[in-house]
């Protein structure tokens, strides 16, 4: 067995957080050799976001090398040179199947060992399955998922084989809208399908969902509410012809798209650590309960300071965040110098047709829609606060300036009292101008 390669730093997970957490190390200047990125995908870390949009554009497509991190933020594009040039060594391909905290060893399914002085875990979420629940018929072909690069490639051959086909979307969260929009663009016949009353359910309100479905439906998009995907038909080439529903109907599909979550890829560590939230446990600094050991992303379940509360946040801005304040503690620590404590602002936002909104804060309290949310305006523009114990606390905006954005993210984290909703209704955003 060949001897374990050692590293003073260790990253595991080669997504967005693993990227930004890489830049951050450069600008600590990390000496060359003491660095490595271990990931099971094949490329260099890259923008996640775009695999569900730009990717999928039916003329001028994002391919890589175009999103590596950190373009998705305005900042230097990481090409696999440049991780070279700073003597970062990208460890591709590699999947680790053990991890032993006590030890600091790391090993790979092809039976490479990796040893540690510090390590930051940033495995991140896997995709839930149809085939997890034993779904019947989910394992044909063109049931397909969208969480990595190899995954959009499948999406976009697809696309091109059942060209101008029927796609069914089952789930109405984040990827079941965005899927939606893309397959609608690329002039597919899209039907969405999902259980909750109204799509995003976890942010959205009925007054929001309420707009954005009439919108899809104005674009074509078939909206199936209050049922699930049971089963599926395929034909003797095993690929997708039908889905079948459990409210009895059963929807023609050339190609299927399942946006039901994800999972955080906590398992290697299971017994090692602290857990909560479904994540590993971490202070504001992103530090486990095993010193030395780091998690960012997806899988940390911190301390939100805002609201008082442990939260796991599954978003790419605190992907970005907590990787760069998680490297900034270690190379602190080791300076003997402090950083301040991971104060996040939670946001979220999506863009999909010629529609975007932005939200920040906690979607908790009282809801006051403000603005016209009729799904015909021609550039709609509207939102909602949320109110409670006499404060805004979350804010929602379609169709914001850059100035307006930046309005409602002041108001979430200034929290300003309100003393009558009815005229925080009427003030609408200006109420947000004025913080």
């Amino acid at each position: 067995m060949a001897a374990a390669k050692h590293f003073n730093y260790v990253i595991l997970g080669g997504g967005v957080a693993a990227g930004y957490a890489a830049r951050e190390f450069a600008r600590q200047g990390v000496k060359p050799g003491d660095l490595a990125i271990i990931s099971k995908e094949s490329v260099a870390p890259y923008e996640r976001p775009a695999l569900s949009k730009g990717y999928l554009f039916p003329q001028n497509a994002a391919r890589l090398p175009g999103f590596h991190t950190c373009v998705g933020s305005g900042g230097e594009r990481l090409l696999p040179e440049w991780y070279s040039e700073k003597g970062i060594e990208l460890i591709l391909s590699t999947e680790i199947v053990k991890a032993d905290l006590a030890s600091k060893t790391l090993a790979s399914s092809a039976g490479a060992t990796f040893t540690y002085e510090t390590l930051l875990i940033a495995t991140g979420s896997s995709v839930i399955k149809l085939t997890d629940f034993g779904v019947q018929g989910a394992e044909a072909n063109n049931i397909l998922y969208l969480r990595d690069i190899d995954d959009a490639d499948k999406l976009v051959a697809a696309m091109q084989a059942k060209k101008d086909g029927k796609a069914v979307v089952v789930g109405g969260g984040y990827i079941g809208l965005e899927l939606s929009a893309a397959l609608k663009i690329n002039n597919f016949d899209v039907t969405m399908v999902y259980p909750e009353p109204w799509c995003m359910p976890r942010l959205f309100t009925a007054g929001l969902a309420a707009f954005y479905e009439g919108y899809y439906a104005n674009k074509g998009i078939n909206i199936v509410k209050g049922t699930v995907a049971v089963g599926f038909d395929a034909d003797a080439n095993g690929d997708v012809t039908a889905v079948k529903l459990k409210n009895g109907n059963v929807l023609e599909a050339d190609i299927v798209i399942v946006g039901v979550g994800g999972r955080p890829l906590t398992g290697l560590f299971k017994g090692q650590v602290a857990e909560e939230k479904g994540g590993i446990k971490t202070d504001a600094f992103f530090e486990t309960s095993v010193p030395g050991v780091y998690a960012i992303g997806d899988v940390a379940a911190f301390p939100l300071k805002l609201y008082n509360e442990t939260r796991r946040v599954e978003h790419v801005d605190h992907a970005r965040k907590s990787a760069e304040q998680a490297v900034k503690v270690m190379k602190a620590k080791e300076s003997g110098e402090s950083v301040p404590e991971y104060d996040y602002l939670p946001y979220f936002y999506s863009r999909s047709f010629d529609i975007s909104w932005q939200f920040y804060g906690d979607n908790v309290g009282e809801n006051v829609m403000f603005g016209d949310n009729d799904p015909t305006a021609a550039k709609p523009k509207f939102g909602t606060y949320w109110v409670k114990d006499g404060k805004v606390v979350g804010v929602f905006l379609e169709g914001g300036s850059a100035e307006e954005n930046q309005a409602i993210a002041k108001v979430a984290r200034a929290q300003p009292p309100v003393a009558d909703v009815e005229a925080l209704k009427k003030e609408g955003l200006e109420f947000a101008a004025k913080v």
